[in-house]
């Protein structure tokens, strides 16, 4: 049974709260400038899985990752010249910057959609940074509403839509900006506009003294919120809805397993869950597709997922894993 709805107007108790159950894996929405953000520790997989579930959302879109200053975002995400001008015009404020990932960052590949690169921010609601603060950590944070619905700018607009679906809302009052964050990404050497928002392609183009390219969707994965481009595919072939080993037919093939699926005939079996639990699964697709990649198997097969709760988006994702690839000049 989901937790019954906590509300908490801004106090520093209530602050606390929302730390700590932010710290024990659990889902917090809390104020913004731009709008409510629904809140989960980015290097916890299981709980940003609960984000997926709660916004029940159909893909697995990378997540930003919210910081209270530029020097915290720096320990995960890798800038450059052009990075630190916007960061020190714009930061904190209505900007995320797409930037290659640093090797060590521990932020989960369920935010960052198994990419090299992760989307940073740093809000400027004050009561936004004082809870990055007290968390201490990542804070993965899409807007808190279900997905496809409107972005909420008020607690109540939070409460209409997620419900019980999270345990606890930080009341900070209305949004300032209602609008969601510029997102610009870093990643090459051109400047590229994923999403339009508050801060301007002209701005930004002032700033750093060249063209900012506007992003064309293509039909594949989105590279961050609000764009679709290349995304994380293996290696190795891979088969959807295997309810059989035919190494014959496949060849070697290692099995990604869900609940009671087969696995007789199959060289090894890595578990997405062994008990059928799609937030489990969702938690460990990244982490057990790359570990399959780097086997010595001919192919990876994937074990049948229920299409319903957080299995379509799983689904959605194996289906990106396994579509053939197409080619992106100059991404």
């Amino acid at each position: 049974m989901s937790p019954a709805l906590t509300i908490r107007p801004y106090s520093e108790g209530a602050l606390s709260q929302a730390a700590a159950k932010l710290r024990a894996g659990e889902l917090v929405a809390f104020p913004t400038e731009t709008v409510y953000g629904l809140g989960a520790d980015a290097t916890n997989a299981d709980a940003v899985a609960g984000i997926y579930a709660a916004k029940k959302r159909p893909s697995f879109n990378p997540l930003i990752s919210h910081f209270p200053d530029r020097d915290a975002a720096a320990k995960h995400a890798v800038f450059d010249a052009r990075a630190d001008k916007l960061a020190a015009a714009f930061w904190p404020g209505a900007l995320t910057l797409v930037l290659p990932r640093q090797a060590n960052s521990d932020v989960c590949d369920l935010v960052t959609a198994g990419l090299p690169s992760i989307a940073v921010r740093v809000p400027a609601h004050p009561m936004a940074r004082e809870l990055l603060r007290a968390v201490g950590r990542p804070v993965a944070a899409p807007s808190a509403n279900r997905s496809g619905k409107i972005s909420p700018t008020t607690a109540a607009h939070v409460a209409q839509s997620l419900g019980n679906a999270i345990g606890m809302i930080l009341d900070g009052g209305p949004c300032g900006v209602g609008l969601e964050s510029t997102v610009i990404d870093l990643t090459t050497d051109r400047v590229v506009m994923l999403r339009p928002g508050g801060v301007t392609a002209d701005q930004v183009s002032e700033l750093l003294g060249t063209d900012v390219v506007m992003a064309e969707s293509d039909d594949t994965a989105p590279k961050s919120p609000g764009m679709m481009t290349s995304h994380y595919a293996p290696g190795l072939p891979v088969r959807l809805d295997a309810t059989t080993a035919d190494p014959a037919k496949y060849g070697h093939e290692v099995l990604l397993g869900f609940g009671d699926c087969n696995t007789k005939g199959f060289d090894a079996v890595l578990w997405l869950s062994k008990s059928g639990d799609d937030i489990e699964a969702a938690a460990n697709l990244f982490a057990k597709l790359h570990e399959a990649d780097q086997s010595h198997f001919a192919g990876i097969a994937i074990a049948p997922i229920p299409d319903n709760g957080l299995g379509i988006a799983i689904n959605d994702r194996l289906k990106r894993a396994s579509a053939p690839r197409a080619t992106h000049d100059g991404k």
